[in-house]
C-alpha cells in the first residue's frame, strides 16, 4: 500500500496564502494523477484540483485563479499553492494519488488518500 504524508496546513487570515504538500512514501512509482479533495462538516469531499500525466489540470470553479497545482515527479510529491485564501476555503484537505507501484517480482495499481490535513481561514 502506498502511503500518503500531507503537511503545510494551518490557521490564516482571509487574503494569506497556505502551500500544502503530498508525498508519496514508495519510490517506484507510474503516477497516472495527483490531486486535492477538500471536506467540510456534513457535506461530500469535493475536487479541488488535479494534476494528470503530462501536467494537464483541472480545477474547482470555486478556486480558479487562485490556487495552483504542481507535482515534483522525481520526489513522487504534489504541492497546492493557495492564495487569497477565503474563510470559505476552510476545510480538511486530502491528497490523492493513483497509479502503478512497482516491487520486485510483481506490479499493481492503487489509489491512495493522506490522513488529511486542516486549513482554517478567518474573516
Amino acid at each position: 500500500q502506498v502511503q500518503l504524508v500531507e503537511s503545510g496546513g494551518g490557521l490564516v487570515q482571509a487574503g494569506e496564502s497556505l502551500r500544502l504538500s503530498c508525498v508519496a512514501s514508495e519510490t517506484t512509482l507510474r503516477i497516472r494523477a495527483m490531486g486535492w479533495h477538500r471536506q467540510t462538516p456534513g457535506k461530500q469531499r469535493e475536487m479541488v484540483a488535479v494534476i494528470k500525466s503530462g501536467g494537464v489540470t483541472d480545477y474547482a470553479d470555486s478556486v480558479k485563479g487562485r490556487f495552483t497545482i504542481s507535482r515534483d515527479n522525481a520526489k513522487n510529491t504534489v504541492y497546492l499553492q493557495m492564495n487569497n485564501l477565503k474563510p470559505e476555503d476552510t476545510a480538511v484537505y486530502y491528497c490523492n494519488v493513483e497509479g502503478t507501484v512497482y516491487y520486485s517480482d510483481y506490479a499493481t495499481d492503487f489509489g491512495s488518500w493522506g490522513q488529511g490535513t486542516q486549513v482554517t481561514v478567518s474573516s
